[in-house]
């Protein structure tokens, strides 16, 4: 029997000739199976940053303002899942998960939230610097905070309201907010790094994951409420609960949790996690560009 000449070998074939011998339906599958290159991933979020950087003022704020209102019902459910569970040693392993229903709702809502944007808005800096780009990533930075903080603060208004919620979920709620005003400044700009890290490493993976994106951000965000790191947004709700409860005042909730939690949350997100990623794909967008 006569060798099959059309049989790819290891000699006679690349696997760019193997990939272009495949029918059409089979190449679309290849190429919605393999792994995105650092360097695409690199591109989809860039654009999504380019795009994030062009939105108005007046459309930044209100997504913003939503992303603060709705990310606090990770507080509010982490509550209810504790309510119940208290009594059990083991109930931060089911009470984190309440924390991240607010998450699910931003992320999924494609809503502005702070700890997204060092990722998303500081990367088309990084590849092409401009003081115009800087003021823009500033301008939005300034704004989605400002507005992300004015919802939580909505929320927690909200939530202290006598008939808001029941007594027990109250004391929950209460239970929950007490150890942020435990912590001093450091403690927050330590434990905020973590949570800046994982944020970010959740918005680069993104791109990879659109067909378990919910399961994605599940995962990720239940470790950083069963680690108790420190993310500034739904912490701010916490703290301004606290606040209005007359538990802490308003240096507290500004210089002992806002300011070094969102200092951690960048670090963490801008200065480790993005820097690496973008110093590890550095060299092919140079060769890339040569």
């Amino acid at each position: 029997m006569g060798k099959n000449k059309d049989a790819p070998t290891k000699n006679e074939k690349s696997w760019e000739d193997f990939v272009r011998a495949l029918p059409k339906m089979e190449k679309n599958m290849l190429r919605e199976n393999a792994p995105l290159q650092p360097k695409v991933i690199f591109h989809i979020i860039r654009e999504e940053g380019e795009e994030e950087m062009s939105r108005s003022f007046r459309a930044l704020a209100f997504s913003a303002l939503a992303a603060g209102v709705f990310v606090s019902f990770s507080f509010l459910f982490r509550a209810c899942f504790r309510m119940y569970m208290a009594e059990y040693s083991w109930e931060p392993l089911i009470s984190s998960l309440g924390y991240t229903v607010g998450f699910l709702i931003v992320i999924l809502g494609r809503m502005q939230l702070f700890t997204e944007n060092p990722i998303t808005t500081i990367i088309p800096v990084l590849e092409e610097f401009s003081w115009k780009r800087l003021w823009y990533v500033i301008r939005l930075w300034t704004t989605v905070f400002v507005f992300n903080i004015l919802g939580t603060t909505l929320a927690a208004l909200f939530l202290s309201l006598p008939n808001a919620v029941s007594p027990e979920v109250a004391v929950a709620l209460h239970d929950l907010a007490e150890h942020v005003t435990r912590l001093n400044a450091l403690d927050n700009i330590i434990k905020g790094i973590p949570a800046g890290i994982i944020i970010a490493a959740l918005v680069w993976l993104s791109p990879g994951t659109r067909y378990f994106r919910f399961f994605a951000i599940t995962f990720f965000i239940y470790f950083i409420a069963l680690g108790e790191f420190a993310h500034v947004v739904v912490g701010s709700c916490e703290m301004a609960y606290e606040v209005i409860a007359g538990e802490a005042d308003f240096m507290d909730y500004f210089f002992r949790f806002l300011l070094p939690t969102g200092l951690g949350n960048v670090i963490g997100g801008t200065g480790i996690f993005t820097i690496l990623i973008y110093n590890q794909i550095k060299g092919d967008l140079a060769a890339k560009a040569k």
